[in-house]
């Protein structure tokens, strides 16, 4: 699936850090087509294949209306930089992902996802950026019991480090709005799959083994249940969110609102490449969560936000970008 930019005259100033990643670069995709100025951030990292993100990149380098810094988020010396750009909104997307790693380099989910977030929390403060948006994740609702997960449930039992941290980032964009008067709007995302996706991602994994012809590693025996969410969805959400005029700090689930049992997204993978899967039935890994379900009522209220891809419809999708990307036949 190629991907070209329209170019024309600019409309607002928008800072979108995390612009190498996989739901940074939809959302400068779509926001440049939209003719609007983009600064895109990104560290340019090397948590998962670099050339994907340089390739993301290259894409939004096309634009005239794009401008790239590659910096941490976290870095103090970042705002000073941005004086003269006159921003009028900011996405922060930048984040470090994963629940299982967060086990294993838990300083880099301090430092990035909530330094990250006070830095850029700061950079509106100091600029008088009034409106802020930000990834937040489903990982927050933790041990809930409750389904659907609505934004009125109490969000204080994590179960990984990366869902802390994001609840954290919230409590950040909460203060901050009511102290300094900015319009804070928190996403949930929900399992985020489609085209361009991160390769540590059950749909990228599971289609690159599958392919070669390797065991998939399937956790809770296949019973675990995702709510996973297409990525022209999530981009439509955060258009949405642009568009809110709602203030103070609000948070909103971005999911398809259909929990897909893990099996039955797997054999939708099957299906599609028309190959059976070598399959390692294993027990639920830490940190992980049985089931994950989006109560989206007030996301549909207040950011028009109707998810219209189902997973039969979006895994063609993504392997169709994947097999041209990778030039498999």
């Amino acid at each position: 699936m190629e991907k070209k930019i329209s170019d024309t005259n600019k409309k607002m100033n928008i800072l979108i850090t995390g612009a190498a990643g996989f739901i940074g670069f939809h959302t400068c995709f779509a926001q440049l087509n939209k003719k609007n100025n983009i600064i895109g951030i990104d560290n340019i990292n090397s948590y998962y294949d670099v050339k994907l993100k340089k390739a993301r990149l290259k894409i939004l380098m096309e634009s005239k209306n794009f401008t790239f810094i590659k910096s941490d988020i976290q870095n103090p010396k970042l705002i000073p930089k941005l004086k003269k750009n006159k921003i009028d909104i900011i996405i922060n997307l930048a984040a470090q992902a994963g629940v299982r790693h967060s086990l294993k380099d838990p300083y880099t989910y301090i430092n990035s996802n909530i330094l990250g977030q006070l830095n850029m929390l700061e950079l509106a403060k100091k600029y008088n950026v009034k409106k802020f948006i930000y990834a937040s994740s489903s990982s927050v609702y933790g041990g809930n019991k409750v389904m659907p997960f609505s934004v009125d449930h109490r969000v204080d039992n994590p179960v990984s480090l990366y869902a802390a941290s994001k609840k954290s980032t919230e409590l950040l964009a909460e203060c901050y709005s009511h102290l300094f008067g900015i319009n804070c709007t928190g996403l949930r995302f929900f399992t985020v799959y489609g085209p361009w996706g991160r390769p540590d991602m059950a749909t990228f994994i599971f289609t690159k083994k599958i392919l070669e012809g390797k065991k998939i590693d399937i956790f809770n025996y296949g019973n675990m249940q995702r709510d996973f969410t297409f990525i022209d969805d999530i981009v439509e959400g955060i258009e949405g969110a642009i568009k809110n005029k709602k203030i103070g700090h609000r948070i909103y689930n971005l999911g398809n609102s259909h929990p897909e049992i893990l099996k039955n997204f797997i054999t939708i993978i099957e299906n599609t490449l028309g190959i059976k899967a070598k399959k390692n039935y294993l027990p639920i890994q830490p940190g992980d969560v049985k089931k994950t379900f989006a109560n989206i009522e007030l996301s549909k209220k207040d950011l028009k936000f109707k998810p219209k891809t189902t997973v039969s419809q979006g895994i063609p999708k993504f392997i169709n970008w994947y097999k041209n990307y990778y030039k498999i036949q």
